[in-house]
């Protein structure tokens, strides 16, 4: 499907992740969801839930609550709300205070990873998020006394210097000849995706990475790490949430 598209959906959210507001067309609607022409929802996947919403025709509202991803994005609308036909144009919106705050943990959980590998080694094995909070899983099996509060401190350091966060889209080979640039033990790039989506905190962190991020570490804030638990023998589960 490639990274512009997913199905008959131009994928505004990647292509510009502070649109909140577009014209589309609606090229399909029935009991499985609404298909647009081009959307600025993010879908969901990696751990970072999917935008909420709305669409608004002829003086109507849709609320979107979810979506599905299938050969279509299908965009799920609330229940009992009025859904519209195909063929109709609507202004599609994003929730602003929900996305935003997603894209701000999402970039704050790459810091996190970055500072991670780059002084402890680790991979990592899981991990998720909801607006202004998430946790995310390495294998580490040892920890030093202190792990916790020289860790916000590290991350911190990283949001305080600012680095620019660039996103792009390279040609498979050319991604996976990036050094380390899968960081999770398991390798979940699709092995048909011709393309790949590289998010790149400048000098700390390059990863495939398929969601939405702020343009800079600055603009994440404040990042407070919660709790550190173990997980089994080697697995230790950060929790972090934004100040």
């Amino acid at each position: 499907m490639g990274v512009a598209h997913h199905g008959r959906t131009e994928r505004l959210d990647l292509a510009d992740p502070s649109l909140r507001e577009w014209q589309c067309t609606v090229l399909h609607s029935g009991e499985d969801g609404i298909v647009l022409d081009r959307s600025a929802f993010y879908p969901g996947g990696g751990g970072q839930p999917p935008d909420h919403g709305v669409l608004l025709w002829q003086g109507v509202q849709t609320r979107i609550v979810d979506t599905r991803k299938g050969d279509d994005l299908y965009l799920i609308p609330a229940e009992g709300d009025p859904v519209p036909p195909a063929g109709t144009a609507v202004t599609g919106a994003v929730e602003d205070e929900r996305r935003t705050s997603l894209m701000r943990t999402h970039s704050g959980l790459h810091i996190l990873c970055g500072v991670v590998f780059r002084d402890f080694g680790a991979l990592v094995t899981g991990g998720n998020m909801q607006p202004g909070e998430a946790r995310m899983d390495f294998n580490l099996p040892e920890i030093p006394p202190d792990f916790k509060s020289s860790l916000e401190d590290l991350v911190n350091a990283e949001v305080g210097a600012n680095r620019r966060i660039d996103i792009r889209v390279l040609p498979r080979d050319e991604a996976l000849a990036v050094p380390d640039i899968v960081r999770t033990q398991a390798k979940l790039i699709p092995h048909d995706e011709p393309e790949i989506r590289v998010v790149d905190i400048v000098r700390l962190d390059v990863q495939a990475d398929g969601g939405t991020h702020v343009a800079s570490t600055a603009q994440v804030g404040r990042v407070l790490v919660t709790k550190v638990e173990s997980k089994g023998r080697a697995n230790r589960r950060v929790r972090l949430r934004l100040a």
